[in-house]
């Protein structure tokens, strides 16, 4: 092989290792980064938990959503024992994520009580009435799945 031959070559080679190496660092990053959310997610989770037991929220339920579903990494399913303390519990709820993280999380039906919902991006928060959490049965749907062995 010539001298020009084995310079195409070793540049060619040269320029593989160089693609290597920085796919191998972009891999590197966003394992870092998926990481920092995963520990932002389950902070907000914990902070989220620790509101709903200090304002006395009934029947919580944790859903672990990761690798299940893109609308977020976990689902909060509680409840209040009247619209005024769904109401309360949501609002209060609101008020600490942004103490604490910085941005107003997005909240719907807090004005009728029934049933709020509360969207974090990681994690989303449902605080119904009872009767109203009854009636939709939302944590049968999002809870895993049971083996057929187990109904047995």
């Amino acid at each position: 092989m010539s001298s020009a031959g084995t310079q195409a070559a070793r540049s060619k080679e040269d320029n593989v290792l160089s693609l290597d190496i920085a796919a191998a660092e972009t891999a590197s990053h966003g394992a870092e980064v998926m990481a920092q959310d995963q520990s932002i997610s389950e902070s907000l989770l914990d902070l989220i938990l620790t509101s709903l037991d200090t304002d006395k929220a009934e029947d919580i339920v944790q859903i672990d959503l990761r690798g299940r579903s893109s609308m977020g990494d976990f689902m909060v399913i509680c409840s209040g024992r009247s619209t005024r303390q769904v109401a309360a519990i949501s609002e209060k709820l609101v008020e600490r994520i942004k103490e604490t993280y910085g941005f107003t999380a997005k909240i719907e039906g807090k004005d009728t009580g029934d049933w709020v919902l509360i969207d974090t991006g990681d994690v989303v928060v449902h605080v119904f009435r009872p009767e109203v959490r009854d009636f939709y049965q939302l944590e049968k749907m999002w809870m895993p799945a049971r083996s057929e062995a187990s109904h047995a």
